[in-house]
């Protein structure tokens, strides 16, 4: 299995028994699709909007099957289950918050996987380690106006979290551009699609 070596958390965190507003997420395409799942009222989540996430899959149609994904800043879990719907080999989500990552142990329950490993813990200090086998894609989506991204660039980078012409996914509230990626990831890089829905640019980037 690609990443660090993992400790399951000591405690089982229990989802709460009532829904929380109307916040949900509906898998795209794949094996789940049409599945809807919650999410908590957390301020710095904010699920991947679904022409986002078509897009990006639509982008990786013929990548997913059989690959490995790194997913930090996990947050409701709709990019880590997309992936696992669309054939992923091996889907890794990293999130600190407890009641975002109560939310994900529940979903992942439901969906019965093994092809899912939740980790709780700070997504800096998770890539602060090299993995033991990098992973094909890396999904990186932070909270907004946090600048997590120029930080969480570096250590992917620093620790080889992505495999020879491996993509990473970057979802932001600004353009990437080769400028920044060149200051931030100090390997050679190109920009292989780029879009804006709204408020949201994200781009998929290959080493």
């Amino acid at each position: 299995m690609a990443g660090v070596t993992l400790k399951k958390p000591k405690k089982s965190y229990k989802i709460l028994s009532t829904p929380i507003k109307n916040n949900n997420f509906t898998i795209i395409g794949g094996e789940y699709r049409s599945r809807k799942f919650s999410f908590p009222d957390v301020d710095t989540l904010r699920p991947s909007p679904n022409k986002v996430r078509e897009t990006l899959f639509n982008w990786l149609q013929f990548e997913t099957q059989g690959r490995t994904f790194l997913d930090l800043f996990s947050g409701s879990g709709a990019l880590s289950f997309e992936a696992l719907s669309r054939g992923a080999k091996q889907v890794i989500s990293i999130e600190k918050d407890t009641q975002a990552f109560c939310f994900l142990e529940h979903n992942k329950h439901l969906l019965k996987t093994n092809n899912l490993t939740l980790v709780k813990q700070d997504a800096f200090v998770f890539l602060d380690k090299k993995p033991i086998t990098p992973f094909d894609c890396v999904l990186l989506d932070p909270p907004f106006n946090k600048n997590y991204l120029p930080e969480a660039l570096k250590l992917i980078a620093k620790n080889d979290f992505v495999a020879d012409g491996g993509k990473i996914y970057i979802e932001s509230e600004f353009k990437i551009t080769l400028d920044f990626l060149t200051v931030n990831l100090p390997k050679k890089v190109k920009i292989n699609k780029q879009k804006k829905s709204s408020t949201v640019h994200y781009c998929l980037i290959q080493l």
